[in-house]
């Protein structure tokens, strides 16, 4: 133990000690107190905590401080490596005060930071036993030796950063699972079973399997209802990230300027409705994945606030200059032609790139017949159970009805037919009529006899189109709703088909 008790420093200690517990609720704040405080505990010029990343099996400079501590945080050195490696691999303290003639030092870091090394003091950062990372001190002011007392009073400061570490980190787990939880009560969503028997779906899913554990990006295409978000749930839970948050965006649902807060977070003040500090969608996911759909309703100022995420991992809360660093992998999807609107400017070649490191595309629903029966079975059983209607089949001709329909809703629509033929079936046998699919808003297959499949496409969408127009009496903006596509691009359809109104 410290020979003699210097009161100044155990007076230091005590407030360090009371900083420490007041800090554990901001894991990253609390980092920066436990170097700050080693710092100051015995005059070190520079200072930084390495955490241990068991993925890479390196050291990570986390937090640190001092003349290069810019250039220092963020590096990574092999958890085997220098004067750090060494007290991490053995989880002793130690004084290096000659560092350029010992044998572990390791001069790497020091020369691409260009800070000299002269003397060091290291302890690890332990939580019940297990080493979590380093506390490292560089250079004890006025050109002095670091002394067998320094490291006494930074093992005994050592031990609380360590409790206040565990605290912090609990916290933070206990906070994101909270706000997790929260989000899938408020939307009702849990995950998704992937129900298919087409070999085009099994193609899709072994991509999927061996993209899953990659961080890249991956953009998934698809028209609306095809199951776009099944496939990002399974690239999720199929990933090394399948125990952290999973958090599902929809960039088409919020206005732009509620939309930047959903997805960074705000401050206090920033607006006048933000009364309080709140956490975006981007931390909530933090570690684990977030799921952007209808990203090409993206406006293009969050792109740019986007890409930079992608590329350096940070952002700032909307009101605030605090850069906060996120490990988070992103999915996006749209059922829109994304390459397209690059060409016409309105979707950023540099995000979409960047977005497009991994394309899945998932054909519609009429392309792969095989998954009908085995969704509408799934469907079935689902919306019987709900209703109590017992076990419930369907008629030979309701198969044939649902085969031979070409579902421009996707699996969206057939989940719908399925749970209102439910709702009105007579018996427990779903006949075709019950279905009530096959009307006027779908063309009669003699108007496709001696048409490409490209011209068969167009007609399909002109008729479908027109047809909602006519249901919803040419209002623009509820057809759009029913067709679940923004107004502008059914605005567009509209000029591109040339749909016109009959004015009878």
């Amino acid at each position: 133990m410290v020979s003699a008790i210097d009161p100044d420093k155990f007076r230091t200690l005590i407030d360090i000690n009371a900083r420490l517990n007041s800090s554990y609720t901001n894991f990253r704040s609390l980092l920066k107190a436990i170097v700050e405080s080693a710092a100051r505990l015995v005059g070190a010029e520079a200072a930084s905590l390495a955490l241990f990343d068991a993925a890479t099996e390196t050291l990570r400079f986390e937090i640190a401080l001092g003349p290069r501590g810019l250039e220092l945080q963020g590096k990574s050195i092999p958890a085997t490596e220098g004067i750090a490696g060494w007290v991490y691999q053995n989880s002793k303290s130690i004084i290096v005060n000659d560092a350029a003639h010992d044998q572990r030092f390791s001069p790497t870091i020091s020369k691409e930071i260009a800070y000299s090394t002269n003397s060091i003091l290291a302890v690890p950062l332990k939580v019940k036993d297990k080493t979590e990372g380093v506390i490292e001190l560089i250079n004890k002011t006025s050109h002095c030796l670091f002394m067998a007392d320094d490291l006494e009073w930074v093992e005994i400061f050592a031990v609380q950063a360590g409790i206040a570490f565990e605290n912090a980190k609990q916290f933070e787990r206990t906070e994101h699972e909270l706000t997790y939880l929260q989000q899938k009560v408020q939307e009702e969503q849990g995950w998704h079973p992937l129900v298919f028997s087409s070999k085009v779906m099994q193609e899709r899913l072994d991509l999927v399997k061996r993209v899953a554990p990659s961080d890249a990006s991956v953009l998934i295409l698809g028209e609306s209802g095809v199951g776009k978000e099944l496939i990002a749930e399974q690239l999720h839970l199929l990933s090394r990230r399948a125990e952290k948050p999973f958090v599902r965006v929809n960039c088409a649902a919020l206005p732009e300027n509620l939309l930047e807060s959903e997805l960074f977070g705000h401050v206090k003040g920033a607006f006048t409705d933000a009364i309080s500090n709140r956490a975006g969608r981007f931390e909530a996911a933090d570690g684990g994945t977030i799921f952007l759909d209808e990203i090409a309703e993206l406006p293009l100022r969050l792109q740019a606030k986007l890409l930079r995420v992608i590329q350096q991992k940070t952002f700032e809360r909307v009101g605030s200059s605090e850069t906060i660093k996120v490990d988070v992998r992103i999915i996006a999807a749209t059922n829109r032609d994304i390459e397209k609107l690059v060409q016409n400017q309105e979707f950023r070649s540099d995000l979409y790139y960047r977005l497009n490191v991994l394309p899945i595309h998932i054909p519609p629903l009429r392309e792969r017949l095989d998954d009908i029966p085995p969704l509408a079975e799934h469907f079935l059983l689902k919306y019987a159970r709900e209703t109590n209607r017992g076990i419930m089949h369907f008629s030979d001709s309701a198969v044939q009805c649902m085969m031979g329909y070409s579902w421009p809703g996707n699996i969206r629509e057939l989940e719908n037919a399925i749970e209102r033929a439910v709702l009105i079936a007579k018996g427990n046998l779903i006949t075709a009529d019950d279905l009530m699919i096959g009307n006027k808003a779908e063309p009669s297959y003699k108007q496709f006899e001696g048409k490409d499949l490209k011209e068969a496409i167009i007609l399909f969408k002109r008729h479908y189109i027109q047809a909602s127009l006519e249901q919803n009496r040419w209002n623009q903006t509820e057809t759009a709703r029913h067709l679940q596509i923004q107004r502008t691009y059914l605005s567009r359809l509209i000029k591109e088909l040339n749909i016109l109104q009959n004015k009878e």
